[in-house]
């Protein structure tokens, strides 16, 4: 992208690029387009909420779901309900009637995982495993309650005393989290079956399956009163973990939709701020952002964590990365649509607060990972990925490995290597350049080499090699 390198010296997501273009085409721009369609806005940021958390549930392995989804589940659910209330309470201190305050601190009271990773991704940095497991887990799963959290606020906003009672929120939670889980569970095992069954006459469907069967894991439970976001989340986890044909260029499609739809929404969004107001509560949401940051987010992550046997600094960590995108807007957009009582208003401070919460964690997110010392030395990316699609499961093992200093096949020939008679090096990627692999090629630090093996072969190869790339 043309303004990437910039973010990334400031750590700063790149979306907000696109929010600002947004803002400056809208009609206190220079563009001058007069936009403030809700429905539409709010129908897309669904939808694109959707594919979103989609292409973060294929890329979530199970592995990771059973190191972090105790403390991520506790965070995504009452860390919800804590730092909403915090918020609330601040908001009612600085004179919002109580309806909206906690409206107020629902919606802003969930992560975003688009928001965390693209700035981890754009500082070159990898947390350590449990951390950035917990992380990723969290920004995945607290949205769920966030929007069910807004909705009944919203409504008992119109409402007042004609809604429901308040001791009935708990219960109408856990159903429609318990439904949507269940669903997404089935929905996603039935499409991985489906997927691996069908024989579609060319490469290009499988994508238009899978973006199907997505569709149908959120559109399903929500017409069943059920959690639409829990269910296309664990769907893409079921789907990811499964034997998929043409899985490379799968995912690489999914990832390209993701990244459009936060394109996509940060520029309606963009279009829907009137710079004008936001001046009008911009003491209010610097004092909340600030808040959040600062004090709700992080005391909320350090009593619910602190039964989990985190370290201090990974407790504090996880509190300070909890950065807000998009989904805070988006779901801004609802009480305006319904034309709930102070609705304009609320939706300008959570436009303040999500773009300072970007601006203020989000710039110190690199730097914060170095002094504490939370991330893991990472091997360098390829300047070229080989990768094999298939429309049927292969039996055989196609990985890379990096060739570093302290390895013991460093500076040894391929001949030398002693690989077992199923296993052998297909490629060598030294630089810029591909080298075909001969026996008397010698294998240098800063090497990429592709080996082709059989499954059972794999253990003795990550022997010689250390683990593989695409772990």
């Amino acid at each position: 992208m043309i303004f990437s390198r910039a973010t990334e010296r400031v750590s700063v997501p790149v979306v907000l690029i696109f929010l600002v273009i947004g803002m400056l085409a809208g009609s206190e721009g220079i563009g001058g387009i007069d936009f403030t369609n809700y429905a539409f806005s709010y129908r897309l940021g669904m939808i694109a909420l959707a594919l979103i958390l989609f292409d973060g549930g294929l890329n979530t392995p199970l592995a990771a779901v059973r190191v972090g989804i105790a403390p991520a589940g506790i965070l995504a659910t009452v860390g919800v309900v804590g730092i909403a209330a915090g918020i609330a309470v601040v908001a009612r201190a600085l004179g919002f009637p109580w309806n909206e305050a906690m409206l107020l601190g629902a919606i802003v009271s969930s992560t975003d995982a688009s928001a965390v990773f693209t700035v981890l991704r754009g500082s070159g940095l990898h947390l350590k495993k449990r951390v950035g497991t917990t992380l990723e887990l969290e920004s995945g799963l607290n949205d769920p309650m966030a929007f069910i959290l807004m909705i009944a606020l919203t409504e008992h906003l119109i409402a007042g005393d004609a809604s429901m009672a308040w001791w009935d929120v708990p219960g109408h939670v856990a159903l429609e989290l318990v439904s949507g889980a269940a669903l997404g569970l089935a929905i996603g095992y039935v499409g991985r079956k489906l997927i691996q069954h069908l024989r579609l006459p060319a490469g290009g469907l499988y994508p238009a399956l899978t973006l199907a069967i997505a569709c149908i894991a959120f559109a399903v439970p929500t017409l069943l009163q059920g959690s639409g976001f829990l269910a296309v989340y664990l769907a893409g986890i079921l789907l990811g973990n499964g034997d998929l044909p043409y899985r490379a260029g799968l995912f690489r499609v999914h990832d390209a939709m993701a990244w459009l739809s936060q394109i996509a929404m940060f520029l309606i969004l963009g279009l829907l701020v009137f710079p004008s107001e936001l001046i009008e509560v911009g003491w209010n949401g610097v004092v909340l952002a600030l808040v959040l940051a600062f004090v709700a987010r992080p005391l909320v992550v350090a009593v619910l964590l602190l039964p989990f046997r985190f370290k201090p600094k990974e407790i504090g960590y996880i509190g300070w990365v909890g950065l807000r995108g998009a989904v805070p807007i988006v779901f801004a957009t609802y009480p305006v649509l319904m034309e709930a009582p102070g609705a304009g208003r609320i939706f300008n401070v959570v436009f303040f607060i999500v773009v300072l919460s970007a601006i203020v964690p989000g710039s110190t997110v690199a730097w914060v990972t170095r002094k504490l010392r939370l991330g893991t030395p990472d091997t360098p990316t390829p300047p070229a990925i080989l990768a094999i699609e298939s429309r049927q499961r292969l039996s055989g093992d196609f990985s890379s490995y990096y060739i570093s200093e302290g390895l013991a096949v460093t500076g040894a020939e391929i001949a030398d290597l002693g690989l077992p008679d199923g296993a052998a090096v297909s490629l060598v990627i030294r630089g810029n350049d591909l080298i075909p692999p001969k026996g008397s090629t010698v294998l240098s630090p800063g090497d990429h080499v592709y080996i082709v093996s059989r499954p059972e072969d794999r253990d003795f190869v990550q022997l010689l090699f250390g683990r593989a790339e695409d772990e």
